[in-house]
């Protein structure tokens, strides 16, 4: 579903002219809530058709706006965690005439991307790393001499990490120009701040406040001998008032001025707020309080469900893709169905809970402890779960592909050492789509076949799953991993062979076509092609993909034509490895691996995706029928 330029840019009074942050600094002040107004209203209709993250972005629109209002960007820095609610930023920077074009093919990225434009400071794909990438811009500028800023944007949520922590407490060692930026749109941080220290902080942030605070000061220290005491006195009162106020400083013993908690919708605060930031002349933390989904009925009531949404009705809220059920989905449900019978199986999430399916298990099983969401803290989940397989429980950690990145040092170390048995759902497992290079889920066997004592399933239907999920729990020991893809199965012919671990199509022994997982679909559409074609082939689809058996191997070396598919990186994949077993055992064939060829796969419909990696039907006809030919 496209969208009209005009019919969506011209109708807003303000916005339409608003072309750089220059343009925000030129408004009159009295006309920045209109202009939030229309950047809201511009949101909910832009991705009710493109899809993306509207509550986080309908929550920073007025931080968006006084941000580069007060800050000088690209010479300030600002640096969006994660990159969900950017996009104000996007449009207030140049970009508001391609917004139509948001996470579609060849069109701007939904989160911050240096190559995109001189006002994205980093890449932001992931959660929690903003502090310490802002930490490094801030040093990099001081080394230079650079007087200019560095801002921070980080949620909540971003504060379970410990990468979070790990930055703040290194960030204000030097003294730089560097700004954290709090956004607090869930979790309170400060639960017994209560309405005194907010009617502080409202009187902090105001102008007249700050001027009485330096004139004093200013007076105090030009008094000899006793001005200083006095000023050094106060400051002491300061802070031991604070305390009992705020009750903790701790963003203040990490070498931060904490200002806050403010109203994040108050764009007059704000302004005020950022102002003084600015002046301070050392590292400030900033907390604000925002409405995840504010101006928007649907997204205020049920924030979550528009977290990520591929388009919907505006006035009916509903979404146009009818979902009905999918990998995770049917994951939840019967990871749910076996803990009721076995009381050792405990569910992990980082902060996932339905985005991997696990709101079923949430539910049953909450109350009897058996349940976690540590937040965002993926290491510590794999590392938590080896704690419970020690103890003869039988953990399941269910984690999206791309943020199983973060845990290689926790697998290795804290799992295959010593073969904990855990169980790790590997959701999102191949191209993704919409959301671009951060997130597609291409390394994960690639990263797990180099470490010891792992075994891998891919299933490519609902079935397949379930009997492999119940397979791991019950018959293997040590790192075990179910790996499948976003949404909706394969649609797979009957087969001609069933293994224990694959399935066969087809009846040539010669030719040969090796996969696994989703993309098999494909596979086995162009079998069928080929065939038409005069071409015998066999299709082999392994369901568990490593360690791959004798029996597997076997039945590949028998073909003299050998095409692997795979949706996933070729450097380091399963097709590598097949390979060089078949080079180690002296295989006289042709041999070809058809994969991702060792990039980043970018922002696209799955669809696209797999038409651009060569990975569709008729770019593996083509690949096959080349191979035959060339013999």
């Amino acid at each position: 579903m496209s969208l009209s330029k005009s019919s969506n840019i011209s109708k807003y009074g303000i916005l339409k002219d608003i072309n750089s942050p220059e343009d925000v600094k030129k408004l009159d002040f009295e006309k920045l809530p209109t202009l939030c107004q229309e950047i809201r209203e511009f949101l909910i209709d832009t991705t009710s058709k493109t899809g993306g993250h509207l509550s986080s972005n309908l929550g920073t629109v007025e931080l968006s706006v006084a941000l580069h209002r007060i800050f000088d960007s690209p010479n300030d820095k600002i640096v969006w965690d994660v990159g969900h609610q950017c996009y104000t930023h996007k449009i207030l920077t140049g970009r508001k005439e391609e917004f139509y074009t948001l996470r579609q093919k060849n069109g701007i990225s939904g989160f911050p991307k240096q190559k995109e434009s001189e006002h994205d400071a980093f890449i932001a794909g992931h959660s929690s790393t903003s502090i310490a990438v802002a930490y490094g811009l801030a040093r990099a500028k001081r080394i230079q001499n650079d007087k200019h800023h560095v801002v921070a944007v980080i949620g909540d949520g971003a504060f379970t990490s410990g990468l979070a922590y790990e930055g703040v407490n290194n960030a204000a060692r030097y003294g730089d120009n560097l700004i954290v930026i709090l956004n607090d749109n869930e979790m309170s941080i400060s639960k017994n701040v209560g309405g005194l220290a907010k009617y502080l902080s409202k009187i902090r942030s105001q102008p007249s406040y700050f001027n009485a605070k330096d004139i004093l000061q200013k007076t105090f220290n030009k008094v000899p001998v006793v001005g200083n005491a006095m000023s050094s006195r106060i400051n002491s009162m300061k802070t031991a008032f604070k305390d009992l106020i705020y009750k903790s400083n701790w963003f203040e013993e990490m070498g931060f001025t904490y200002l806050g908690p403010a109203d994040g919708h108050d764009i007059n605060m704000l302004c005020n707020l950022l102002s003084r930031a600015k002046e301070i002349g050392k590292p400030v933390f900033l907390h604000l309080n925002t409405q995840k989904g504010k101006g928007y009925t649907f997204a205020e009531n049920n924030p979550g469900e528009y977290h990520g949404t591929s388009g919907f009705d505006i006035d009916t809220g509903k979404n146009f893709v009818s979902e009905g059920t999918n990998f995770s989905n049917e994951f939840g449900i019967y990871i749910e169905q076996l803990a009721h019978k076995d009381k050792t199986i405990c569910a992990i999430t980082a902060a996932m809970k339905y985005g991997t399916g696990l709101n079923y298990f949430s539910k049953s099983f909450k109350n009897q402890g058996r349940f976690f969401d540590v937040g965002i803290a993926e290491p510590m989940a794999v590392t938590f779960a080896g704690g419970l397989a020690s103890q003869g429980m039988k953990p399941v950690f269910a984690v999206y592909s791309s943020f199983l990145q973060r845990c290689y040092d926790q697998l290795v170390h804290d799992l295959a050492i010593e073969k904990q048995h855990v169980v790790l759902a590997v959701d999102r497992a191949g191209i993704v789509g919409n959301d671009g290079e951060t997130h597609q889920g291409l390394f994960d066997v690639a990263m797990t076949l180099s470490i010891p004592n792992v075994t891998i399933y891919s299933p490519a239907t609902y079935e397949e799953m379930r009997k492999d999920l119940h397979k791991l729990l019950y018959e293997y020991d040590g790192i075990c991993i179910i790996r499948y893809p976003r949404g909706k199965q394969a649609n797979l012919s009957e087969v001609s062979l069933q293994g224990e671990d694959y399935n066969m199509w087809g009846t040539s022994s010669d030719n040969i076509i090796v996969t696994y997982g989703k993309i098999s679909e494909e596979v086995e559409k162009a079998r069928k092609h080929l065939e038409r074609n005069n071409i015998k082939v066999s299709v082999l689809k392994l369901n568990k993909i490593f360690p791959i058996s004798n029996d597997v191997m076997n039945i590949i070396k028998k073909a003299n034509n050998i095409l692997f598919v795979e949706e996933g990186i070729k450097c380091g994949g399963l097709g590598e490895h097949i390979g060089n077993r078949l080079m180690e055992e002296r295989y006289n064939g042709l041999y070809k691996i058809q994969a991702v060829d060792n990039r980043f796969v970018v922002q696209a419909t799955r669809e696209e995706s797999i038409v651009d990696e060569y990975l569709d039907c008729n770019s593996l006809v083509d690949c096959f029928s080349s191979m035959v030919k060339n013999i």
